[in-house]
């Protein structure tokens, strides 16, 4: 059954859950209008080449790639047909994404993928809807990505998977109480209506710790946190004064006292938690090494000759080849025959079994705990445990 529904908890957290419509062209081909058996497969990828999201993009690009040559066996084709890959750049703007989308779309793209920022992908979700197009979207993780429309699908992970493993953290989150603290902004807010959504879906009590965003001095919010005895510590944060932040937690022996939980980013952040790199505990959707599969091995071995390294979202480029390539090779030459093909889809991939819920596309897939360890003058992540992927799977959207 296809999805028209919406999930309607959108909290971004700091595992890099990123939140950064026009008319449809009447060129369209439609969902169900068929291309010649045969001829090449035109596929549009849209992500952030330039811009904020630049480095999140780079590595979607490179693990697309990597899938691509793993789907396709190195042909870099499907059953002998070959595909027009066409990349292009929405700069972290959702108004450039619909605009170069529009314009793939009016040349007869039926396929469309990619993008890291959750507005755009919003966006071009509606454009597939509005054009009757396949549109696969990147690392973007609001949740209301999932179930938004039947032409949309995802190739990464989603908010509520972030937040479910954090509970993951203490058992069963029913009577145990989590404090979210966070700078009081409109992500600090988002993160703690996600926590109160999920955890405190859960049974969970959920209280939160918001913080200025011009504060320097935190000992006094160091303080208040142990003083709140939680079973929990939900820590979302961004921007210039995370240092000074975890300093203060240590100093203030929040660590020794409770489990301090956050979001493990991508490569470039494994440095920057200072004293407290070692006391944190990280959920986290991928890091290199994490899952040791055989499609990871292949991933690691292309992106390496590549010159790159597995990083963050490297997976959801992955995965986007091997779903592009999927409904390509069984979902025949219309759209309607795709997305018959993707849903409810298992495939292992660089992190395991993976499956498309058929009844909202939701992406159900296991998500992991980690911790970072000094590896001669730098932090590295080591893998505290695999969380398999019912655990933390959301529910049926508008369910």
């Amino acid at each position: 059954m296809r999805a028209t529904k919406k999930y309607l908890a959108t909290a971004i957290i700091a595992a890099a859950s990123l939140a950064l419509v026009g008319c449809a062209p009447t060129t369209a081909t439609g969902g169900g209008d068929a291309t010649d058996a045969g001829a090449p497969v035109k596929v549009a990828m849209l992500t952030s080449q330039t811009g904020p999201l630049a480095a999140y993009g780079a590595a979607y690009t490179a693990g697309f790639e990597a899938g691509l040559d793993y789907a396709t066996d190195g042909t870099g084709t499907v059953d002998g047909r070959e595909l027009e890959i066409e990349w292009a750049d929405d700069q972290g703007n959702p108004d450039t994404a619909v605009s170069k989308a529009k314009d793939f779309i009016g040349q007869g793209y039926q396929i469309l993928a990619g993008t890291a920022a959750s507005g755009i992908a919003t966006a071009l979700a509606e454009q597939a809807a509005q054009n009757k197009i396949l549109y696969i979207s990147g690392p973007a993780a609001a949740d209301v990505i999932t179930g938004v429309n039947e032409y949309t699908f995802r190739s990464g992970r989603q908010t509520y998977q972030d937040v479910a493993t954090a509970g993951t953290f203490i058992g069963d989150p029913s009577g145990k109480k989590v404090v979210v603290f966070a700078q009081d902004t409109a992500f600090g807010q988002g993160n703690l209506a996600g926590v109160q959504a999920v955890l405190g879906g859960q049974g969970a009590t959920v209280e939160g710790v918001l913080v200025a965003e011009d504060a320097t001095e935190f000992t006094p919010f160091a303080q208040q946190l142990l003083g709140a005895s939680p079973d929990l510590v939900f820590v979302a944060w961004a921007g210039a004064s995370s240092g000074a932040m975890w300093t203060a937690l240590a100093q203030q022996g929040v660590f020794d006292a409770v489990p301090v939980v956050t979001g493990l980013g991508d490569v470039a952040t494994y440095g920057a938690y200072g004293d407290a790199s070692d006391k944190i505990s990280f959920l986290n959707h991928y890091f290199g090494g994490a899952s040791g599969t055989d499609a990871e091995a292949a991933m690691i071995e292309h992106l390496e000759a590549a010159g790159a390294e597995a990083d963050l979202f490297s997976p959801d480029g992955f995965v986007a080849a091997q779903m592009i390539v999927h409904a390509i090779r069984e979902g025949g030459d219309t759209v309607d025959g795709m997305i018959d093909a993707l849903e409810g889809w298992t495939f292992d991939s660089v992190k395991g079994e993976i499956t498309v819920r058929a009844e909202d596309h939701a992406m159900i897939q296991p998500m992991y705990q980690a911790k970072l360890v000094q590896d001669g003058g730098d932090w590295v992540p080591e893998l505290v445990e695999t969380i398999d992927a019912e655990t933390v799977a959301p529910p049926v959207a508008g369910e």
